[in-house]
């Protein structure tokens, strides 16, 4: 029986090394095991997922808005954080274009005093 375990032994260990190996085609699987089905439970083209993901469209091109104003406080303040940062377009879903319009009338409006540059602390 000794025997048996010994033998053994030396086979399990050429394998393939087991925990935590770092070779290239092994992956620690994590606290719930190897997965099945790719990862993604229920999200795809077919199936019906936890989170729905619109496409954003530009707000300036659907209403056909081509000069941004920068008097216009309330329109700039919902493309500004709170803490006074300008909103990446990835969240805003504006395109290139009046993304950069709308960034040159943020800071137009912030150098005449319509807007704050920062929130106070």
């Amino acid at each position: 029986m000794a025997d048996e375990v010994q033998g053994k032994a030396p086979e399990s260990g050429a394998s393939a090394p087991q925990g935590g190996g770092s070779g290239p085609s092994e992956r620690p699987s994590g606290p719930g095991g190897p997965r099945q089905g790719g990862g993604r439970p229920s999200g795809g083209p077919g199936g019906r997922g936890k989170f729905f993901r619109r496409k954003k469209v530009c707000k300036f091109c659907t209403e056909k808005i081509d000069a941004i104003p920068y008097r216009d406080v309330r329109l700039l303040q919902g493309f500004v954080a709170e803490r006074g940062k300008i909103v990446p377009r990835r969240l805003t879903g504006v395109c290139t274009t009046h993304q950069r319009r709308l960034t040159r009338a943020i800071k137009q409006a912030r150098n005449i005093a319509l807007l704050p540059f920062a929130t106070r602390h």
